[in-house]
């Protein structure tokens, strides 16, 4: 079993990075094989071009997609740990969606319609909010942003989500509440991923 952690967070000091360690060091402690693609540490490049367009219609990716999909291929769970600004993702992350989730490697168009390539596979998402849980009640925004993340974007691909946890309220809660959230998350760890 292999898992992969796709991280995006641009501050070393947030509570996103927080999660990531908690996260590794839970994976550690299972002497689990893990691998950790910190997008902004990388440089990822989040944008679409003409010339990504253009090779994945002709069957091919450039290279800095090619290795990306590789980490993916070789993963059986994939944990992604972001924080939610305006409703969704980062633009890094919905860049590296767009870019390395392409046509005939995350998902194919056939007569009968989209088909998901990424079976098998399961996929685990910690984000962060800003806002309170009870102002996105209000709007509705957790189950849009399901639909429009988990189930447009992953199980469109095939791959089964065993688990979307929201931390809302984040740079506004006490250091012993966020201390809370963590131990909360290595019970679920554990359950979801683990288990």
């Amino acid at each position: 079993m292999k898992y992969l952690i796709i991280y995006a967070h641009p501050n070393l000091a947030s509570f996103n990075h927080a999660i990531l360690e908690t996260i590794s060091e839970e994976l550690k402690k299972s002497n689990k094989d893990f691998e950790v693609r910190d997008l902004y540490e990388i440089g990822f490049n989040p944008v679409l071009s003409t010339e990504d367009l253009a090779a994945i219609q002709n069957g091919a990716v450039s290279h800095d997609i090619k290795i990306e999909q590789d980490y993916i291929r070789t993963s059986d769970t994939l944990i992604f740990i972001f924080p939610i600004w305006w409703s969704s993702m980062p633009a890094m992350l919905k860049g590296y969606i767009d870019r390395v989730f392409s046509l005939k490697f995350a998902y194919d168009i056939t007569a009968d319609g989209l088909i998901g390539l990424l079976k098998g596979k399961k996929v685990f998402i910690v984000s962060t909010t800003g806002a309170s849980k009870e102002d996105y009640d209000k709007i509705g925004a957790f189950k849009m942003m399901n639909q429009s993340m988990d189930m447009a974007i992953f199980q469109s691909s095939g791959m089964e989500v065993i688990g979307h946890k929201y931390f809302s309220s984040v740079p506004n809660v006490s250091d012993q509440d966020r201390k809370q959230m963590l131990e909360e998350l290595r019970l679920l760890v554990r359950d979801k991923v683990l288990g």
